[in-house]
């Protein structure tokens, strides 16, 4: 490369705060690599995470909403992309290192299972014998081992700052450590609260499971359509939706910068590993955490157990657990990679880990194929 190139580690100094995680105090890889020329670690991470093969299955992947309801409401790879916006907008505010908070961002979700949360519930039960399913814990195990980009090893060989990010998400409901995570992994772990919070009622309303009028008894829908009101005057239904959703990000964006600008700026001069000791997290301010508990208790009452969700996530739920029952009662039908995963980890968790890396219409296919032929099934 032409030495007048800056490199992004060279940028990074005169662009991010102290207190941000520089690439050159990243603790590397567990297999040693070359420094690239023009892309930083994160980069080469992130770049590695949008081109494996599970990133792209979360095309395929249900958020909420089922295909069999439309094709407007977001699937696991939308959303994880709406994630990375929001998240990439407050880090470039609290001056954080956006390259590992797009990595962490487009990984956060590539380890969820068919069928949203019911195939997670599902293969949690099915695999309780064998220590239960996390789709957080299995981001993990896909990057580390079932996906084969190297010749000399298996996983992505990412760099140990993601995979200690996405090691804090699969821990966050154990006791809290005095360490907190760095910075970048925090913001993203709010940016996907706020993103599906917003983008759930998008596509209830949408697909006419709610009505803005039935969302306007929750505060904080109430307080955001006050501000679109006051903006724009009568807006018809079909303006005023994306509106509303773009207001509820907006809203919360906002009052997070604002609660966390002056408590971060106060970290500056003090290093990403300084900040972490100390146990320094961003958060929400408490008054509006109390409002956004009372939207996502709305959100779980109206959306998430409505009765039309409800059958079809008893419907999938059934094609889980009876894959997996009759799997595990003959592991011959697995896939040869799996057959092979089964002598290390047993045929319980084989099982679970290649039913959980299926969208949910190859879950579909691969449930008629078990039950009307013979011979092992397709591998993804």
């Amino acid at each position: 490369m032409n030495d007048s190139v800056p490199h992004p580690s060279d940028r990074e100094d005169g662009l991010l705060a102290s207190y941000a995680m520089h690439s050159n105090d990243s603790l590397g890889r567990k297999h040693p690599e070359s420094t690239h020329a023009y892309r930083g670690p994160f980069q080469r991470d992130r770049d590695r995470i949008l081109h494996c093969s599970a990133f792209r299955r979360l095309a395929g992947k249900m958020q909420v909403f089922t295909g069999d309801m439309g094709d407007y409401h977001r699937t696991r790879l939308t959303h994880t992309f709406e994630v990375a916006s929001i998240a990439r907008t407050i880090g470039r505010v609290l001056r954080l290192n956006e390259d590992l908070i797009e990595a962490l961002a487009l990984m956060h979700d590539i380890g969820h299972p068919p069928y949203g949360h019911c195939g997670e519930d599902v293969l949690h039960d099915c695999m309780r014998q064998a220590g239960g399913f996390s789709h957080n814990q299995f981001a993990l195990t896909i990057v580390e081992d079932l996906e084969q980009r190297f010749n000399r090893f298996s996983g992505l060989n990412l760099s140990a700052e993601v995979l200690a990010g996405q090691t804090a998400r699969a821990n966050k409901h154990q006791p809290a450590n005095v360490t907190a995570p760095l910075l970048e992994v925090q913001v993203v772990d709010a940016a996907d609260s706020m993103a599906y919070d917003a983008h759930d009622i998008d596509d209830a309303v949408q697909l006419g499971l709610l009505t803005i009028e039935e969302l306007a008894r929750v505060p904080l829908v109430e307080r955001a359509l006050r501000s679109i009101e006051a903006k724009y005057r009568n807006l018809p239904p079909k303006q005023l939706r994306p509106a509303l959703v773009h207001e509820l990000v907006d809203l919360q964006v906002s009052n997070f910068l604002e609660f966390n600008i002056p408590r971060i700026h106060a970290a500056q001069g003090k290093t990403a590993t300084e900040v972490r000791e100390e146990g320094l997290r961003v958060e929400e301010d408490e008054s509006f955490r109390s409002e956004r508990r009372e939207l996502e208790k709305f959100l779980f009452d109206n959306i998430y157990r409505h009765s039309r969700l409800l059958e079809i996530r008893r419907s999938a739920g059934q094609r889980l657990e009876q894959l997996h029952s009759r799997l595990v009662d003959q592991p011959d039908r697995l896939p040869l990679r799996f057959r092979q995963r089964a002598s290390s980890v047993g045929p319980i968790r084989a099982v679970g880990e290649y039913i959980a890396g299926m969208t949910d219409r190859f879950c579909d296919l691969q449930h008629e194929y078990l039950f009307s032929g013979a011979g092992p099934l397709a591998d993804w």
